[in-house]
C-alpha cells in the first residue's frame, strides 16, 4: 500500500503473467470456436454450451488480472478461479483428445500457467493474513 492507503501495483508478478497468458489462450479459443476454425471447440460440453462459458471465464480472468495488478486482497482467490475455468478447456482431459497432437502447445501452455497461479497463490496466502 502506498503512504496514502492506495494500491500499489506489482511489478513482475508472475501471477498476473500467467493470468494474462489464459485470458490470450481463452480468447483464441472462443475466436476458434465462432469462426469453428480446426481444431475448434465443440459447441456444447455437458452441462453448459461452451461460448457462454469461455465468455464467463475471460471476465473472471479481466477481472483477476486486474485485481493482481492493484495488489488487492482478492486477486489471488480470483485468480485460482480463472485457473479452474480455464481447465475445463486446458485441463488433463485433453490428452486423450483425439486432437491433441494438433493442440498440444496451447494444452502445455496452459497447464504451466494454470500451476504457477496454484503454486503463487498458496505461497501469498501463507505469507498474508486470512482472507476472511
Amino acid at each position: 500500500m502506498s503512504d496514502l492507503g492506495q494500491p500499489v501495483a506489482r511489478r513482475n508478478d508472475p501471477t498476473s503473467a500467467a493470468v494474462a497468458v489464459l485470458l490470450v489462450l481463452t480468447g483464441v479459443m472462443l475466436l476458434a470456436l465462432f469462426s469453428r476454425t480446426p481444431p475448434h471447440p465443440p459447441l456444447e460440453v455437458a452441462p453448459f454450451a461452451l461460448g457462454p462459458f469461455l465468455g464467463g471465464s475471460l471476465g473472471i480472468g479481466a477481472a483477476a488480472w486486474h485485481l493482481l495488478r492493484q495488489d488487492a486482497r482478492y486477486g489471488n482467490a480470483l485468480a485460482v478461479v480463472f485457473a479452474l475455468t480455464a481447465l475445463v478447456s486446458f485441463g488433463p482431459q485433453k490428452y486423450f483428445d483425439p486432437a491433441f497432437f494438433r493442440i498440444w502447445p496451447t494444452v502445455i501452455t496452459a497447464q504451466v500457467s494454470v500451476v504457477v497461479i496454484l503454486v503463487r497463490s498458496i505461497a501469498t496466502r501463507r505469507r498474508r493474513l486470512p482472507l476472511f
